[in-house]
């Protein structure tokens, strides 16, 4: 029996042979510009082993640049998250308010830093802790850095944080209004912990943003995490740039790839906690709301 789709109709014969020669040609087009990067690497003696060898011969291109690097990009990203999480969540929740002497006031916000870009955010914060405050110099990029991502991320959480609460059907919360629960035990207890499972995904890829994002700060502030220790390691190893840049990236994917699959993870177990779980409604609180309804 054949099944049909309601987005497309079923490709024919004559269509399923255009897709395989696309396909054909796509695969030949990538593997010859994969050839290209190859040859011109080649060309400028960038394959050589000598440029490679280090990141598996010598121990100390690990324990004195890429590791460090590697703890400081971690310590900034760690610092903007833990900030920015609790930020977002209550300016989400204050857009939502009923009271315009605050939900103005946080849109405003959230808006304002919103279309800043991250970079001018980390560069205004800079010459901020230099002039106007007594931190100390050799911390100034730090505080730059999870400055600029904590105000970027939090107004882009908020949003998360709003949109993951209006999706929810407004039935919930006329129930709870109807049984005589606050706003905020409304909140708090029904339609956070609801709206959490919904804004995973977001919330994780804009935590991954956040890792990304350390790199400005290290390219442009001189901080001295994974992506700037290429600098220092291409000039003390035959000046191995793309060899080492190569390496930077595959650390970034794989710390970025860890952090998703966490993410996945907890999302799969908040959802079968959520379906394994039932709410039960206690029968004082039918008697007071319906008098005369037994249970």
């Amino acid at each position: 029996m054949s099944t049909t789709s309601v987005l497309y109709d079923a490709p024919g014969p004559k269509a399923k042979q255009r897709n395989i020669i696309y396909s054909i040609i796509f695969v030949l087009a990538l593997a010859g510009v994969l050839w290209w990067i190859i040859a011109t690497m080649a060309d400028q003696n960038q394959l050589d082993s000598e440029k490679w060898s280090p990141f598996v011969t010598d121990s100390r291109v690990w324990t004195t640049y890429l590791l460090p690097g590697l703890e400081s990009t971690l310590i900034a990203a760690g610092l903007s998250v833990l900030i920015a999480l609790p930020i977002g969540a209550i300016f989400g929740i204050a857009r939502l308010s009923d009271h315009l002497a605050v939900r103005i006031p946080a849109g405003v916000v959230v808006e304002f830093f919103r279309a800043i870009p991250v970079l001018i955010l980390m560069v205004f914060a800079k010459y901020f802790y230099i002039n106007a405050t007594t931190v100390a110099f050799d911390q100034v990029a730090l505080y730059a850095i999870v400055t600029g991502l904590v105000l970027y991320n939090g107004s882009v959480l908020a949003e998360v944080v709003r949109a993951g609460i209006q999706s929810l059907p407004k039935g919930q919360s006329e129930a709870a209004s109807a049984l005589g629960m606050r706003k905020t035990q409304t909140m708090t207890l029904i339609q956070l912990p609801q709206a959490v499972t919904a804004m995973l995904p977001a919330i994780v890829s804009q935590l991954v943003v956040i890792v990304k994002d350390t790199a400005l700060g290290g390219v442009i502030l001189g901080y001295d995490e994974l992506l700037n220790q290429s600098r220092t390691v291409s000039n003390a190893y035959h000046n191995n740039t793309i060899a080492t840049l190569v390496v930077i990236a595959v650390i970034f994917i794989v710390v970025n790839f860890a952090l998703s699959q966490l993410a996945s993870w907890l999302e799969n177990k908040l959802r079968n906690r959520t379906k394994g779980s039932r709410a039960t409604v206690n029968p004082d609180m039918v008697e007071e709301q319906a008098p005369g309804m037994k249970m």
